[in-house]
């Protein structure tokens, strides 16, 4: 099994309702990516409630492989989910490990 752990950090100059609709739009196309995506084992997307953090948004996601992430990454489902976050993403963080 492999944990597929992703940290987002929004631009600090995007406008605070831009960056809060951008993340809860993120959250409900990732969770709902199950349901497309059968490989998908579980996933959970959490908005950052303490401003004196970096980090706005955090993926925990779980799959049977790596290929399986890998499959997940260029999924067009997923693809849409991303380019949510386009406009006031600043970077991405990520780790891929086995359990």
């Amino acid at each position: 099994m492999v944990r597929h752990i992703v940290l987002f950090k929004l631009k600090d100059e995007a406008p605070a309702e831009k960056k809060l609709e951008a993340m809860h739009a993120f959250k409900q196309a990732i969770e709902a990516l199950p349901a497309r995506i059968p490989f998908i084992r579980k996933v959970e997307v959490g908005l950052n409630i303490n401003p004196a953090e970096t980090w706005s948004i955090a993926l925990y996601s779980e799959f049977d492989t790596l290929e399986d992430v890998k499959a997940y990454a260029v999924h067009p489902d997923h693809v849409a989910a991303g380019a949510l976050l386009a406009e006031v993403r600043e970077s991405r963080a990520c780790v891929d490990y086995e359990i």
